[in-house]
């Protein structure tokens, strides 16, 4: 019952976190700080730097051999 209670609660705070975006708001969305990379690439190198010391692969294409020799 408890359980019940926090799925029930969990999506109505879901379904109270959705909007529609108005075609005059999209002028906010498009501007250059509300992007997730500002900078393009600052971003790919820090990607590079990640995947080389974690000897990881970054969330890119391409794996990393750790040693930084790639």
């Amino acid at each position: 019952m408890r359980s019940l209670r926090y799925c029930l609660l969990l999506s109505l705070l879901s379904l109270a976190a959705c909007s529609q975006v108005q075609p005059w708001e999209m002028g906010y969305l498009a501007r250059e700080e509300m992007a997730f990379e500002v900078d393009s690439l600052e971003s790919a190198l820090n990607d590079h730097i990640f995947f080389s010391k974690e000897a990881s692969s970054g969330g890119s294409s391409t794996t990393g051999g750790g040693c930084g020799c790639n």
